[in-house]
């Protein structure tokens, strides 16, 4: 069974950073591109970033290029979004996901950017 656990959301304020987790579980995650997707409330879900399976080629949505960064390893099948320079629009849910879309993602975790 898949299974995609996020974690380190949390309030920070406007500017502040963060640095989200995801463990993986239940399927080779070594072979796999990963994404981050996001959803805000009222919203449907948004594409952030995805990781080849290798972690040498990423890709970014233009609203978060130059302030997020995604990385994995494949080691202890975790994958990481660090999240710097945040602002109020990027408060979401934010899922793990194994394809772009978000079909298959974990339960999420909240960020709120807020002052």
């Amino acid at each position: 069974e898949v299974q995609l656990v996020e974690s380190g959301g949390g309030l920070v304020q406007p500017g502040g950073s963060l640095r989200l987790s995801c463990a993986a579980s239940g399927f080779t995650f070594s072979t796999y591109a990963m994404s981050w997707v996001r959803q805000a409330s009222g919203k449907g879900l948004e594409w952030v970033s995805t990781i080849y399976y290798n972690g040498r080629t990423t890709t970014y949505a233009d609203s978060v290029e130059g302030r997020f960064t995604i990385s994995r390893n494949n080691g202890n099948k975790t994958l990481y979004l660090q999240m710097n320079s945040l602002k109020p629009e990027d408060t979401a849910l934010y899922y793990c996901a194994r394809d772009r879309y978000g079909k298959i993602r974990g339960q999420g975790t909240q960020v709120t950017v807020s002052s």
